[in-house]
């Protein structure tokens, strides 16, 4: 079949150039773009639904958790789902699947249960008032929304890692994954405008709403979430429209009668990944979590939670420029060893950020952003080395391992019991581990030699 514009033609099995595999990676990179956006706006939304809801602090954590436990129930589904439709029809539904929950972030904002004078709230004997239905709605889409994102990462990140030459792997991932964080970048700048900015209780502070305002408040998240379904829904169009090169043989399930011989628990990197993406995601969630809080503090710059949120951007601004360069020095150092330097160079800025005060502490802990860049995207590379026809499932497992970001909860608990600034330390242990693999567990065993994607 005749090769697409822009795509190199090629003997079937023989690795592609850069040229043919180019404009697909442009393509996969506005999905990680989109994906990191969407993923973001959440630190928006929630002092925006804790303020229209009126949510306890628990009720607001349950937000955060709720979206990355989809990432545990539905990575696996996931990836039977691209064993059995592919990779590129797999990708058109969970954008699907996203747009389907910003839509229903659009309905959750027009139900009545914003108004206590419209749907007078449900009280339990005990004493306790349920949360409105629209929260409970709300719920339900940041789960449809995550879960969709998550049928993209068990797709796009292998996609990424397979499509091109195995030795620049990891390099390709942290090229597009820059443009992920691009997207996390400007996020809250796009959510400060469109939600924050439109909404008094955006715009106040300390100040206790009227019904009526909150049902305005609400009506805020509208054109936000209809403008990203829209967006969803013309990028699924072109990437059905986009002929994708296949996968070939290096991904498809192993027959039955041969999977006997194929187990992934006999792959070093990929046992030793999972725990390793799982307990990177713990240091990167409270890293992002408890930011604002740590900058804000008199002993480190002293400032309000608002200014103390235009930092947070540096943080992002720096694991995108860390993707940007680290790419570039893979192509000439091994990705592992990339991995050990950075790992302790997020060890010893947050040894830094416990012990030191003022400024210095601040710009310790914006610099873990830095060398947190790379973590994800090097680890996933490395846990699916070698995997061969066992990809997907491998991938499905280590896409699960994100719902190590749901634990942000056991920082907040040790910020409660010993202070802010100690609960830093867990962060520091998470680096450690991010070491050892690095240097040892990452070293592939019984690895299975991938043959190259096919043509479309």
């Amino acid at each position: 079949m005749a090769g697409p514009a822009g795509l190199t033609p090629r003997p079937l099995g023989t690795p592609p150039s850069s040229a043919s595999y180019g404009p697909t990676l442009v393509l996969l990179a506005t999905l990680f773009f989109m994906w990191g956006f969407i993923t973001v706006i959440n630190n928006t939304l929630l002092p925006h639904l804790r303020s229209v809801f009126e949510l306890t602090y628990t009720q607001t954590t349950l937000i955060e958790s709720v979206w990355f436990i989809a990432y545990f129930f539905a990575s696996i589904p996931s990836a039977k789902l691209i064993e059995r439709i592919g990779y590129q029809k797999s990708l058109v539904v969970g954008l699907g699947i996203m747009a389907a929950g910003a839509l229903g972030m659009v309905l959750s904002a027009s139900l009545p249960s914003f108004d206590p004078s419209v749907v007078r709230p449900l009280v339990l004997a005990s004493g306790t008032m349920l949360p409105p239905v629209a929260y409970c709605v709300t719920l339900v889409m940041l789960f449809v929304i995550a879960s969709g994102i998550t049928l993209l990462q068990v797709a796009a990140n292998p996609y990424v890692a397979v499509v091109g030459p195995a030795e620049t792997a990891s390099s390709r991932l942290n090229l597009v994954q820059a443009l992920n964080s691009a997207g996390t970048m400007l996020a809250p700048l796009f959510g400060a405008y469109l939600i924050l900015g439109r909404s008094v209780g955006g715009t106040s502070q300390g100040r206790v709403l009227t019904p009526a305002e909150r049902l305005a408040d609400a009506h805020s998240v509208v054109l936000p979430y209809l403008l990203v379904a829209v967006v969803l829904v013309l990028l699924a169009f072109v990437i059905a429209r986009f002929p994708l090169p296949a996968m070939g043989t290096a991904t498809n399930r192993v027959a039955k009668e041969d999977r006997k011989n194929h187990s992934l628990w006999r792959h070093r990197n990929l046992v030793f990944g999972i725990p390793a993406i799982f307990i990177y995601l713990i240091a990167e969630i409270g890293v992002a979590n408890l930011f604002v809080n740590f900058v804000s503090q008199p002993d480190i710059a002293n400032v309000t939670p608002e200014y103390a949120g235009r930092y947070l951007t540096l943080l992002w601004g720096g694991m995108m420029v860390g993707r940007f360069v680290g790419s570039a020095i893979m192509q000439k150092v091994r990705a592992e060893t990339l991995l050990a330097l950075f790992s302790i160079g997020a060890f010893i800025v947050m040894i830094i950020t416990v012990f030191a005060h003022g400024p210095v502490a601040m710009w310790s802990l914006i610099l873990v952003g830095l060398f947190h860049s790379i973590m994800f995207p090097t680890i996933f590379t490395l846990g699916i080395r070698g995997l061969g026809p066992l990809t997907e499932e491998g991938s499905g497992l280590l896409i699960m391992a994100i719902a190590g970001g749901a634990l942000v909860i056991v920082q907040g608990r040790l910020a409660d019991d010993y202070g802010l600034q100690w609960s830093f330390l867990l962060t520091a242990a998470c680096e450690l581990y991010v070491l050892f693999y690095a240097l040892w567990g990452s070293k592939p065993t019984n690895a299975v030699e991938a043959p190259a994607p096919d043509r479309p």
